[in-house]
């Protein structure tokens, strides 16, 4: 059984780099049945941004390449922009630990204007340090990630997490830090999400799941709102890194083998994306092969 023709196929979180497979990245999920990528952007240099300018640079690369993966390619792309929060990491070491916090308040804000602008959909990647850090920088990125979700409330959008695994406690958190910055809690994204808890424990923040084959059919039933996605890196260091773009479509064509498989992808693919970022996706005329 072929996907349904109107089923978008939405890999909800990847990047694409100019120095990286990038447009034949995009032509691959096309070709395997996708139809809509969420783009985040990522540093396309070896070093952080250590000013303003390089991440309003930044952003416009990240636009610049979902423009030219839809003119080229068919495929629908929303561009996903904000500092990487683990920069702050790195630049306090040359900034300062506060001109490095203000770096990422003044990228937010930049982002947050994107949003409000309609350049961009949400903020991210946005969140914490995956690994131990010393005290006073938790505390800064802290702030900086508390700052994040209030700039996602003003400017009416997802805010995409990153942040390590997490458990019944630390969706617990991520759903207290919304509702004090006044976001909705299915509005903060889980990306990179390993793991599937029941819906109870998840304090209704909406986890994306890597699209691992066991993960994605371990998830089905759930009502939603979630999420699939790659990850997908496009580092010639790393070639297929995390998953390959052309996973998600390679799942829902594996998946809509049955009339029931095909309608749990309206899930993921249609129905979380209304609820959570207020788009209706279609699949354009020739969008799928």
């Amino acid at each position: 059984m072929a996907l349904p023709r109107d089923l978008p196929v939405v890999d909800h979180h990847c990047h694409l780099s100019p120095s990286g497979e990038g447009i034949a990245a995009a032509r691959r999920f096309r070709d395997s049945g996708g139809t809509h990528l969420f783009l985040a952007t990522q540093n396309y240099r070896e070093e952080p941004p250590r000013s303003l300018a390089t991440y309003a640079e930044q952003y416009a690369t990240t636009e610049e390449l979902a423009h030219r993966v839809t003119e080229e390619t068919g495929v629908v792309v929303y561009p996903i922009v904000a500092p990487y929060p683990i920069d702050l990491v790195h630049v306090a070491r040359d900034l300062g630990l506060e001109g490095a916090v203000q770096l990422q308040f003044d990228a937010l804000d930049l982002a947050g204007r994107w949003v409000r602008e309609h350049r961009a959909v949400a903020l991210g990647e946005v969140g914490l340090p995956h690994f131990e850090v010393p005290a006073e920088v938790r505390d800064a990125t802290d702030r900086v990630f508390d700052r994040a979700l209030g700039i996602a409330r003003e400017s009416d959008c997802p805010a995409v997490v990153h942040c390590a695994d997490l458990d019944r406690a630390g969706y617990a958190d991520l759903a207290a830090r919304a509702d004090r910055a006044g976001l909705p809690r299915r509005r903060v994204v889980k990306h990179y999400a390993r793991n599937r808890l029941p819906a109870a424990e998840r304090s209704d923040v909406t986890p994306s799941y890597l699209a691992r084959r066991e993960l994605v059919r371990e998830v089905l039933a759930d009502a939603g709102p979630w999420f699939l996605e790659t990850d997908f890196l496009d580092d010639p260091k790393r070639p297929g890194a995390v998953l390959d773009l052309a996973t998600v479509p390679r799942r829902a064509q594996a998946l809509a083998t049955t009339p029931e498989g095909a309608e749990c992808l309206r899930v993921p693919f249609v129905r979380s994306v209304e609820q959570v970022y207020g788009l209706r996706l279609e699949v354009l005329p020739g969008g799928r092969p």
